[in-house]
């Protein structure tokens, strides 16, 4: 294939991706539960704390940033964190192992009605898991951003948020990205900024 047609496929299956995502209302509904879920903790004075690997942790990572500085308006600073911070990630990996990174963040800074927005594009990584159920324990909610069919996340999880799409992860990030836009357009709307 040359490049030309190399970019017009990906494209198309991207847009493709996202068109069927977009086309289940059980997906629209389970994204504005979430917001729901993430406005309700901040309005009540808690936070969200969010958490994954690669380039899901990139995503954690910009999600929380959003929130805590600015999406599209000036407004107050929102509550949010991402599990990111390399020396807390470092002393964990050697002294727990890497299944528990994130679960220790979270028992160290969630508390109960805060929520976890937990990213794996397989719903599987044990240490994504292993942090929603220590969440669960401390009556934290949890919304699990997956793909494919969603893996243990979506057993485990309040609100499962599920990019069905068996082939590579990325046209599942590029769908992960748009909901955590409008996840973060959403809360801004349900606080009333």
């Amino acid at each position: 294939m040359d490049s030309i047609s190399q970019i017009k496929a990906n494209f198309a299956e991207a847009a493709q991706v996202l068109q069927t995502f977009a086309d289940s209302e059980q997906n629209i509904a389970n994204v504005d539960r979430a917001a729901t879920l993430m406005a309700e903790a901040i309005a009540g004075g808690g936070k969200v704390i969010s958490c994954g690997n690669g380039g899901s942790m990139c995503d954690a990572m910009h999600f929380a940033e959003e929130l805590s500085g600015r999406f599209r308006n000036d407004r107050r600073a929102l509550p949010a964190v991402a599990a990111s911070d390399a020396s807390h990630l470092t002393c964990t990996a050697n002294d727990y192992g890497f299944e528990s990174v994130f679960s220790r963040f979270v028992e160290a800074l969630g508390r109960k009605g805060d929520v976890l927005l937990a990213i794996s594009t397989s719903g599987n990584s044990a240490n994504v898991v292993k942090a929603v159920e220590i969440a669960k324990l401390q009556g934290m909610y949890a919304v699990g951003l997956t793909g494919k069919n969603g893996g243990m996340m979506s057993t485990v999880c309040d609100v499962s948020i599920c990019v069905a799409h068996s082939g590579y992860a990325d046209r599942i990030q590029e769908v992960h990205i748009k909901v955590i836009h409008t996840l973060i357009q959403l809360i801004e709307q349900k606080l009333g900024l």
